[in-house]
């Protein structure tokens, strides 16, 4: 992972993002003095110059929510999909690194989001070739999400068939 890192940062990299449980991404950023988002835990005690945030994954809310259901004779298999309105994925606090209008900005969104006034998925999207995939005003949901087989307008690479 710090290899991985360093690499990014070799060619000039200046923020990092990962998805791994690590701090290693956050401490190559640090020693390099550029900045990392972190992932699943606020790991800002691992590089506090370098770490800006974290996505975090509250799985207590659903275990709680499981818990009750089983314990009621009413838990049934589902398919779970749950946001931050639940309290489930959630934001470390933001660093004082990060703009105040940044900052602002980041709690406006995630008011939106968490009132589902705003989807992140929306269209216009292009696909590598250039290619509208999902029109303008349409949005994709949980199925679309989670079969979606193509990179963006801008990403480099290949999907494996």
């Amino acid at each position: 992972e710090k290899d991985a890192a360093d690499s990014l940062l070799d060619v000039g990299a200046d923020v990092l993002s990962m998805h791994q449980d690590t701090p290693a991404t956050l401490q190559a950023a640090e020693e390099r003095g550029k900045f990392a988002i972190g992932n699943d835990s606020d790991m800002r005690q691992f590089a506090p110059e370098a770490f800006l945030t974290a996505p975090i994954w509250d799985w207590g809310v659903l275990y709680k929510y499981f818990a009750t259901e089983v314990h009621n004779g009413t838990w049934k298999p589902e398919e779970i999909w749950w946001g931050m309105e639940t309290g489930v994925v959630k934001l470390a606090p933001l660093s004082d690194k990060v703009p105040q209008k940044v900052q602002a900005l980041v709690a406006e969104k995630q008011q939106a989001l968490m009132e589902h006034k705003t989807q992140v998925f929306t269209g216009p999207i292009k696909n590598q070739a250039g290619e509208i995939v999902l029109a303008a005003g349409k949005t994709y949901g949980d199925k679309e999400l989670l079969s979606m087989n193509f990179f963006i307008e801008g990403v480099q690479g290949t999907i494996a068939k």
